[in-house]
């Protein structure tokens, strides 16, 4: 007879932010009921995201070979029901999730799913009647899906995730120095309505860079990117363009150990909050009002277009829509602002 009172799947498949930002509601979970048992359905590049929490089982969804289509679904339910599960804790909501919850449905198996707030959503977002006003944060939402399989979860005190170990080679690679402060900048998102331009980041860097107290690290995927980040660290000897140098298990434990993170409304934000680092965002066509401002952020560590000139943001959740003419939104969010206040929150007693 198994010790765990339940058995909790957990479903999210994509996309990495939204992953990232289950890992601490699951911490919280497991350190407040240490009897429950709890595996996670993701896709196979977000595994990792969980390798830090070894008592969580994690299921690849091979969507595209196995597990893809109707059959495929089926094929994974029928997977799934060798693990004896007692409820599933959907945090996705679409499609794939759905269809997969009825064949579990079938199986006996109770099923919560997450409440978007799509119609809230679409208020703050439309053009005309628009709703501006803060809706309930992804991280409650997620939450509220194990409140509602009745589980008592508080996350005004949320676990997270412990700072990692890295290897001395990496160390030294990176010129670690305990009397220095370790800034990450990531710097590119999904879409471009959310991406600060790259003239102004480059500004933000090199009056980063002129404090030597301050370890610069820039973060980023693909060639172009990483192309960026090895023009823009050249002319600076404390910083160190990381994409493409580590797997992504090692710049996850940088990540850990940076005392705080820069960067756009993406992934990397909700990677670095994970493990309690401090966390700037840049905004742009998206605004923190929709829920997705990364855990433990203040006000005062958001960057926002100013609204007296662009009324009608947030044009979007994800920043993929642009209204005609909000192109340059962010270039009204002031370079020196954001260095000076970066700066004034890492070293106070400069300021």
């Amino acid at each position: 007879m198994s010790s765990h009172s339940k058995h909790i799947l957990t479903i999210r498949l994509s996309a990495m932010g939204d992953v990232a930002i289950a890992v601490p509601v699951i911490c919280t979970l497991l350190k407040t009921h240490s009897n429950l048992k709890v595996t996670v359905l993701t896709k196979p590049q977000f595994k990792v995201l969980f390798d830090f929490l070894p008592q969580v089982h994690v299921v690849c969804a091979e969507v595209k070979t196995k597990h893809k289509g109707l059959g495929g679904l089926y094929q994974l339910s029928r997977e799934l029901k060798t693990l004896n599960l007692t409820e599933v804790a959907d945090l996705h909501n679409v499609i794939r999730s759905k269809v997969l919850k009825f064949f579990l449905r079938l199986q006996g198996i109770k099923v919560k799913t997450i409440n978007k707030g799509r119609t809230e959503k679409k208020a703050l977002t439309r053009t005309n009647r628009k709703v501006f006003k803060p809706l309930k944060p992804t991280i409650n939402r997620y939450a509220d899906v194990f409140r509602n399989i009745g589980i008592a979860l508080d996350m005004n005190q949320p676990e997270c995730l412990p700072k990692q170990e890295l290897k001395s080679s990496i160390k030294s690679d990176l010129e670690f120095d305990p009397s220095k402060t370790y800034l990450g900048i990531a710097p590119f998102a999904a879409h471009d309505g959310k991406v600060y331009p790259a003239d102004l980041m480059q500004e933000v860097i090199k009056k980063l860079s002129q404090n030597k107290s301050l370890n610069i690290y820039l973060f980023g995927g693909g060639k172009l990117e990483m192309s960026r980040l090895h023009n823009w660290e050249k002319p600076y000897k404390n910083v160190y363009c990381i994409a493409g140098r580590y797997d992504f298990k090692t710049e996850l434990c940088l990540i850990s150990n940076l005392d705080a993170m820069l960067s756009m409304d993406s992934g990397n934000g909700h990677l670095a909050a994970m493990f309690a680092v401090k966390v700037f965002t840049i905004w742009g066509q998206t605004h923190p009002h929709a829920g997705f401002a990364p855990l433990g952020q203040t006000k005062d560590q958001q960057f926002l277009p100013d609204r007296s000139i662009f009324p009608l943001l947030p044009t979007s959740i994800y920043g993929n829509k642009e209204v005609e003419g909000y192109q340059n939104v962010m270039r009204t969010i002031d370079p020196n602002d954001v260095a000076d206040k970066i700066s004034k929150q890492l070293f106070p007693k400069n300021h």
